[in-house]
């Protein structure tokens, strides 16, 4: 499975990887040597490179599924051409009058049968492959606001902050428009994360296509899922759910880790918020966005610049 998704990501893997820019602060550190960033990339015809065993599985079942169809296409096609040619009336003008035939009949009714089966069976394995993982190494929950995210670290002493995107007027070189964010969710490479994801107020969706996780985030719910990311770097996703007026604000960026690294970052960040409550939700922040909303101009110049006014002030190097 992996042989297949690696090879149909020639080139756009190449154009996906790259190094991922150093940025200040404990949330924005540079992505160590060997680390790349998976994104959306212009023209892109195919899906992003996988990067967890969940993924790599979906790839497959995509190409395994679209093999089934191939088949079914070329035959039903082929019968139709057949019939066209057997039967016209040029070849054969005086009409059959068979109205059952038993072999055919048996046949399409157990080749759709067969059809299912094949392509059920490796789809239900998948539904609960991805539902949750058994054994994890640690668990983060998600909650979503309109319009940031929030992350909580329950076995790291209440470790919890908001994530937010950088608006385009305050981007530093190296961050992607309309997905960087100003504190990314940080995880270990190659461990098993089990991801739970609420919502504070309406319906998101917690969606990171080259990570294979795609998951509502429901007001009053917890809906389990689990990551384990094979490949150190940067893996952007997006609120997929229409949320209200600024939908397009809510990307997710994880960053993967080496184990020691991710330690590391854990001490910072304890230190960083238990100093710093600026970093926590802002209650102004949807309000301020609708008002910047309804200034912005053609350009989107004034929305972001009133958006960014929200946003704490980044430090510098």
């Amino acid at each position: 499975m992996a042989l297949c998704t690696r090879r149909l990501s020639i080139g756009l893997g190449s154009a996906l990887v790259c190094l991922m820019a150093a940025s200040p602060g404990c949330f924005a550190q540079p992505v160590p040597a060997g680390g790349i960033v998976v994104q959306p990339q212009p023209w892109q015809w195919w899906v992003q490179p996988s990067h967890s065993p969940v993924e790599h599985d979906i790839v497959w079942l995509n190409l395994y599924l679209m093999a089934w169809l191939s088949i079914i296409l070329f035959l039903v096609a082929g019968l139709l051409l057949y019939v066209m040619w057997r039967f016209s009336a040029k070849r054969h003008p005086i009409p059959t009058k068979t109205t059952h035939n038993a072999v055919i009949e048996l046949l399409w009714t157990l080749g759709p049968v067969v059809f299912l089966i094949a392509m059920s069976i490796p789809s239900f394995r998948l539904v609960y492959y991805e539902d949750r993982t058994h054994d994890p190494y640690m668990t983060v929950r998600v909650t979503g606001h309109q319009w940031y995210w929030e992350y909580a670290y329950p076995s790291e002493n209440g470790l919890d902050f908001t994530s937010y995107m950088i608006p385009t007027n305050r981007l530093k070189p190296g961050e992607t428009r309309l997905l960087a964010v100003d504190h990314p969710l940080v995880v270990p490479v190659n461990k098993d994360i089990r991801i739970l994801i609420g919502s504070g107020d309406v319906l998101h969706g917690f969606f990171i296509p080259s990570l294979g996780v795609q998951r509502y985030a429901i007001p009053g719910r917890l809906i389990e899922t689990w990551v384990r990311v094979d490949h150190v770097g940067i893996f952007y996703g997006e609120c997929n759910q229409v949320c209200g007026t600024g939908h397009d604000s809510m990307p997710i960026a994880v960053e993967a880790l080496p184990l020691d690294q991710y330690n590391a970052w854990v001490k910072s960040a304890q230190s960083e918020f238990s100093a710093n409550m600026s970093a926590r939700p802002l209650p102004e922040a949807a309000s301020a966005i609708r008002l910047a909303e309804n200034a912005q101009t053609a350009d989107g110049a004034a929305g972001e610049g009133a958006i960014g006014a929200i946003l704490p002030e980044r430090k510098t190097h």
